[in-house]
């Protein structure tokens, strides 16, 4: 059966640390790889803005011997309303695998029941699992291991990004803490699969509304945009609930709020950053930020994950 990875939970426990393996030694010996020589297309369509998806997914393929067929799907037919089954039934039989950034999860969902080569997700509004995939190898970089680490989000924990920690994390074997609004609160079937995930790796997921709660004894806190792609209508409400105004019970990551994680804890942001919105510019660019290795990392972790695919389509 043809293997996909649609969202975090896509990979088992062993799996996802079969993939972060490869991709430290992929980064070790960057031009080893030749698992798409041929070279073999893999189609990457953007229906969203990108700068570090596409440059590492691009770069990747190319490292790996393969051809990287860059799509913006508006100046296809797919942006005018062909069915997504259409295109997959076509991109099977001419690429070896397809990646797709887009909106809703469905979407992408409907494009992999249809295809018959490995289908990745590049970004929904739900999940962002290739990101969190480089996150935990930037992490296991500079801790050494994953499990039982304690890994705090701040912000939106209803983006697509605190969905793919609490998939991804507890997978990994970490606890994972949201800290987060109610308003903004993880939707409700994504901490429950978490939660299942939980169980068997020894895990733990957790939602905070006080953001020094969620960063008390963290060993990595992560943020995001608090207005991502297909919020930005919201921004003024975001700010106001979210707090950048530098408030006490502001959500804003900071040096007070690094100051209650553990020694050493590292700063995660998967960028673009706002600088004195929902992180600090005194953060960002600390000597606790690790944002440029985890930026780094979508390029190897991005291989890995485009070779394990193939080897077990």
């Amino acid at each position: 059966m043809t293997r996909h990875f649609l969202r975090d939970d896509d990979l088992a426990p062993a799996e996802q640390a079969d993939v972060l393996d490869l991709a430290d030694a992929m980064k070790k010996d960057r031009f080893g790889w030749r698992t798409l020589a041929g070279p073999r297309a893999v189609a990457v369509l953007f229906d969203k803005q990108s700068l570090r998806t596409r440059v590492s997914l691009t770069v990747g393929i190319a490292e790996l011997g393969g051809h990287p067929l860059v799509i913006d799907t508006q100046a296809t037919h797919l942006g005018r309303g062909e069915a997504i089954e259409d295109v997959a039934r076509v991109l099977s039989r001419q690429v070896a695998v397809i990646a797709w950034r887009t909106f809703a999860q469905q979407r992408i969902e409907a494009l992999a029941a249809a295809a018959t080569v490995p289908v990745i997700n590049a970004l929904t509004d739900q999940f962002h699992p290739c990101q969190v995939l480089a996150d935990l190898q930037t992490i296991r970089e500079h801790h050494g291991s994953l499990g039982g680490r304690t890994l705090a989000f701040l912000g939106d924990g209803a983006s697509n990004m605190a969905h793919s920690y609490l998939l991804g994390g507890a997978t990994a074997g970490m606890t994972v803490r949201i800290g987060a609004p109610e308003r903004f609160r993880p939707g409700e079937p994504v901490m429950a699969a978490a939660a299942r995930i939980a169980a068997q790796t020894g895990a733990a997921v957790e939602f905070v509304t006080d953001p020094r709660a969620a960063c008390e004894g963290a060993d990595v806190i992560a943020t995001d945009v608090w207005a991502s792609m297909g919020t930005e209508d919201t921004r003024a409400e975001r700010l106001a609930v979210l707090g950048s105004s530098g408030r006490d019970d502001s959500y804003r990551l900071d040096g007070p709020k690094l100051a209650l994680g553990r020694p050493g804890c590292l700063v995660l942001h998967c960028l673009p950053a706002h600088r004195g919105e929902e992180i600090s510019a005194d953060v960002l660019d600390g000597p606790n930020s690790v944002v440029w290795d985890q930026a780094e990392n979508r390029l190897h972790s991005g291989k890995a994950l485009l070779a394990w695919l193939l080897e077990h389509a």
